[in-house]
């Protein structure tokens, strides 16, 4: 296959003409995943008439004299038995029987690493076990490298040799030559994609000019959290052509639950489920919303669904860790988690769930350890960097859960819970002022919890700035109401009592009397609200006035049947609070 790929979705036969020529040239390789990604999309695009199908690929001389060994040696790769299949490519000359060679070696290793790993998962750091021979793949493709002798699939295999090296750098070069080599490989691309860390390193990118490079920014968006530009990104796919593709369908799903937007996510995953009843991918993040909503019933459902199709699946054992959690049985929860750790040792998911078990079992460091491992996965989970951030606050360690908080912070900078715990580090460590903008920003990019506000009224109370206090409470309380749902009655008549005083003290005996008296609809606040109205009532029988100059906003209209509250005044200025 010509390595130029048309940026344009235009000719959509073309396109599938290309994934029917890749779809084969990774099945002769035994890259079985890039094989199924291209699969899936092909099966999204119309079927091609027989005139219109690719020729299959022109053999060369090398080719057919290494035609015996490659199929003889790719017969014992596809059972597994990879020093076989590398012993009788030994000598082979041909690209492709040189990529299987080194691959069957590559992955020799790699078994041989997950066999001793499997036994020993838990106190066994990272480093201990090593894949042996990558330093030999290592020296052998750098030197076919400089003399420029590896095709798009060798340097796709260089390159994970260096990142499995920690050669970060050098792989990322790679992994772009190998993308312009072969820019249909999707494995390449998603490489690639596990290395890039944030928007700069991505623009500074020289990708291919190719429609795939359309599902990588895709892909990239998602993974950097940049949510909005991934669903336009996706959307325009669908519109190309790929409307029917169950991969696209899977990646919006999982931007919705990134988000958050979980009736979204919710909705494509059960139209996925419809598509593809057998799948077993990205359910595990589908029993995440599940476990959210406290839909037991369903995840109790899917868990048993996954265990007939295939037990032994990372995601089944996630998705049965997320029903016992979902039950408060947290050691058996953790069990299962260990155990799709040992099914895959990189499964980013599985590693944050278990440090979430740890913490409800009160085992901070064993939470710790294994936040640390999901941050070693893949350092732009947010999750495991907020874990650390409420581990460390357990330990009453301020300084370090700051740390972690503003990691969680840089990778999610409008999601209010990691500004609402920064906020929180900062009082106990006493920074105020940094507290309060924290607090504000929270509530200014949608608080998710309703928590901001009346953090931040109760630390203008405790610095006695009673007028920003009462200000944050208006508005709390103002929003409360306008949303028609009351969240919790002890917080909604805490900021009753407080404004209640507020108003007493300032004269304002009309809104006060209406405050004591929406204390009394509340259980905690009903003493105070009456003790408020008498002290009202005797201030009203001495003959004192009220007073009417302070321009504050009441939080109520004048009495009415409709006592829903209403922003009269514009908010007092905060904007000392504003970062």
């Amino acid at each position: 296959m010509a390595a130029t790929c048309s940026s344009d979705f235009g000719d959509l036969v073309q396109i599938k003409k290309q994934l029917i020529t890749i779809i084969s040239q990774c099945r002769d390789r035994g890259l079985v995943h890039s094989v199924k990604w291209a699969s899936e999309l092909a099966f999204a695009l119309d079927p091609l008439p027989l005139n219109e199908l690719p020729p299959p690929q022109e053999l060369t001389e090398e080719d057919a004299q290494d035609l015996d060994a490659l199929c003889l040696a790719k017969s014992y790769f596809d059972l597994k038995e990879y020093d076989r299949a590398a012993y009788f490519l030994r000598g082979c000359r041909s690209q492709k029987a040189y990529f299987l060679y080194m691959y069957s070696r590559y992955l020799s290793g790699e078994k041989k690493k997950d066999d001793e790993t499997v036994d020993s998962l838990g106190p066994l750091e990272k480093g201990q076990v090593r894949n042996e021979a990558l330093r030999e793949l290592r020296v052998e493709l750098s030197k076919k490298h400089s003399a420029g002798e590896l095709d798009g699939f060798s340097l796709y295999l260089y390159g994970v040799v260096l990142r499995k090296l920690d050669l970060l750098k050098e792989a990322v070069d790679v992994f772009v030559a190998a993308t312009h080599a072969l820019p249909l490989h999707w494995g390449a691309w998603l490489e690639l994609c596990n290395l890039v860390t944030n928007t700069e390193m991505l623009k500074s990118l020289s990708l291919p000019d190719c429609w795939v490079r359309d599902f990588f920014m895709a892909h990239m968006y998602t993974e950097l959290q940049m949510i909005k530009e991934a669903l336009q990104k996706y959307q325009s796919l669908m519109e190309a052509g790929f409307s029917k593709s169950t991969y696209i369908i899977s990646q919006i799903a999982v931007a919705y639950h990134n988000i958050r937007d979980i009736d979204q996510a919710l909705a494509l995953f059960n139209e996925l489920r419809e598509q593809d009843p057998f799948r077993i991918e990205n359910m595990d993040t589908f029993s995440n919303l599940l476990y959210v909503r406290s839909m037991k019933p369903e995840l109790s459902y899917l868990a048993h669904n996954l265990v007939e199709i295939d037990k032994y699946r990372v995601e089944t054992c996630c998705v049965i860790g997320n029903y016992y959690s979902l039950r408060s049985q947290h050691e058996k929860a953790a069990l299962y988690f260990q155990r799709a750790l040992k099914l895959n040792p990189r499964c980013l998911g599985a590693w944050t769930l278990m440090g979430h078990e740890y913490m409800e079992m009160k085992n901070t460091s064993a939470a710790i350890q294994a936040y640390r491992h999901a941050i070693e996965v893949n350092k732009r989970d947010y999750r495991a960097w907020y874990g650390l951030g409420q581990t460390y606050e357990i330990l009453k360690m301020p300084f370090y859960s700051l740390y972690y908080y503003r990691k969680a912070h840089q990778l999610r900078p409008n999601d209010s819970r990691m500004l609402v715990a920064l906020g929180e580090c900062y009082e106990k460590l006493s920074q105020q002022v940094e507290a309060k903008k924290c607090y504000w920003r929270a509530y200014s990019v949608g608080d998710v919890e309703r928590m901001a506000l009346l953090k931040l009224a109760k630390l203008h109370e405790q610095l006695n700035e009673s007028d920003d206090a009462a200000q944050c409470y208006i508005i709390y309380i103002q929003d409360i109401f306008s949303c028609g749902e009351l969240l919790e009655h002890a917080e909604v008549s805490t900021a009753l009592r407080y404004l209640g005083q507020y108003y007493f003290k300032s004269k304002l005996y009309d809104e006060a009397s209406l405050c004591a008296q929406r204390c009394c609809d509340y259980n905690d606040a009903r003493e105070e609200g009456k003790a408020l109205l008498r002290q009202i009532s005797a201030v009203r029988e001495q003959g004192e006035a009220s007073s009417t100059d302070l321009s504050l906003p009441c939080v109520f209209n004048p009495l009415s049947n409709n006592t829903t509250p209403v922003r009269r005044v514009s908010p007092l200025d905060l904007s000392s609070v504003t970062p």
